[in-house]
């Protein structure tokens, strides 16, 4: 999840809130002016991509935005993007079950996980309350992972129906709101833990004087089970390992990669990706800038050799990382949120030396992505309100 969708850099929207609603006028208007104009979001006439629109008649999709010739390798000539289901308050953490055929997403706001069924498309609430969950999963046990931003844990369903926590605490203190979660085959589990659960629309803020609720201003308890309501964030944003025994250690720290959410492996499990995005409730100081860090994966589990593999920059436009998946072949798919810049949110697709090949533009903000279907050759994408899919020409790297 990203938590700014005004277009504003994160040091002008810290700025205008500490400098009072002045600012903040000053600073929208000046974000207003510099947008692109919102009819070059898509092809003109706008276009429909619902199920009962008129068939894409250009061979390649107009929508697909090529940097690089090497983007037509890993797409399909002639498939279309396709607009599944709309319907979702902040539509988020796809996953593909590759048993059930089925996908399913959180609704974060709406405290639901929806699904929808290959087989007709059917889409039907999937499970609630979902604890406010975020990124969702499947391991390689084909057992579905979530993050609950309300709960601030990370809990897997179990293939009997039972419901295991696998992580809520680390080292006494309580997380700030796990985002999104990935799946190692040596049976680890790797999640980023970015405070963006601290707010009233996707979770519930902190108790009173809490880093979200200093002033005491919000009702934690308003709306929610009895146990909520006496949460404070305790900790900075950090990127965490869940060896299969349990032991639970950081990874990277927020001086490393400040504010994480999207994470993946490469093919082969040597690099982890980690989307580092803006700051959330509560933080302090600076936070993440919208990059994309990479980090060699040590055989014991720890990482190393950080560095940035992406700052998102697209004809001089922020394309803001969310949720990352990687191909077999190592290229890196990361959703897009670019503010007011219309026309370049979607996905843009990397090639693994971290040259941008190309783009999906879709038009609505895109949180999330993952690769599914039969042949896990079809990208979904968790737009806003609305989820979208597209075949490739590749096949997704490990479970969805």
């Amino acid at each position: 999840m990203t938590y700014s969708k005004t277009g504003l850099s994160r040091r002008q929207a810290l700025g205008a809130i500490g400098g009072g609603a002045a600012a903040l006028t000053a600073v929208a208007a000046n974000a207003q002016s510099t947008a692109v104009d919102p009819r070059s979001t898509v092809t003109e006439p706008r276009r429909d991509f619902g199920p009962g629109a008129e068939p894409n008649v250009y061979f390649w999709d107009p929508d697909l935005v090529s940097v690089d010739d090497r983007l037509w390798s890993v797409m399909q000539p002639n498939a279309s993007i396709e607009r599944l289901w709309t319907g979702a308050r902040w539509a988020e953490g796809p996953a593909w079950n590759s048993v059930g055929k089925f996908l399913v997403w959180s609704d974060i706001p709406e405290n639901r996980q929806m699904r929808w069924l290959d087989e007709d498309g059917h889409v039907s609430t999937f499970r609630y309350p979902s604890g406010n969950s975020n990124g969702n999963t499947f391991d390689y046990q084909g057992r579905q992972l979530s993050c609950e931003h309300l709960n601030r844990r990370v809990v897997r369903y179990e293939l009997d129906g039972s419901v295991t926590v696998i992580a809520d605490t680390f080292e006494g203190q309580r997380f700030n709101s796990p985002n999104d979660v990935v799946a190692h085959p040596d049976g680890s589990y790797w999640f980023t833990d970015p405070p963006y659960g601290g707010q009233l629309y996707e979770g519930a803020p902190d108790a009173a004087g809490g880093r979200s609720n200093p002033d005491g201003l919000f009702d934690p308890t308003l709306g929610q089970p009895p146990e909520i309501g006496d949460y404070v964030r305790e900790m900075d944003t950090a990127t965490y390992r869940v060896a299969p025994d349990g032991t639970i250690t950081r990874v990277a720290g927020h001086d490393q990669t400040p504010d994480p959410n999207g994470l993946c492996f490469s093919p082969d499990q040597s690099i982890l990706y980690i989307a580092s995005t803006g700051p959330g409730p509560g933080d302090d100081g600076d936070g993440g800038e919208g990059l994309i860090f990479a980090y060699d994966v040590s055989d014991d589990g720890t990482l190393a050799n950080g560095r940035v593999f992406s700052d998102c920059m697209v004809d001089g436009i922020k394309c803001g990382p969310d949720g990352l998946r990687c191909d077999v072949a190592g290229n890196l798919w990361a959703s897009s949120n670019a503010g007011r810049n219309v026309g370049y949110s979607g996905v843009t697709v990397w090639a693994p030396d971290g040259q941008l090949m190309g783009r999906i533009r879709l038009p609505e903000v895109c949180g999330n992505v993952c690769f599914g279907g039969p042949k896990r050759n079809r990208l979904f994408m968790a737009a806003s309100q609305s989820i979208y899919s597209v075949y490739t020409g590749t096949q997704g790297a490990g479970p969805a």
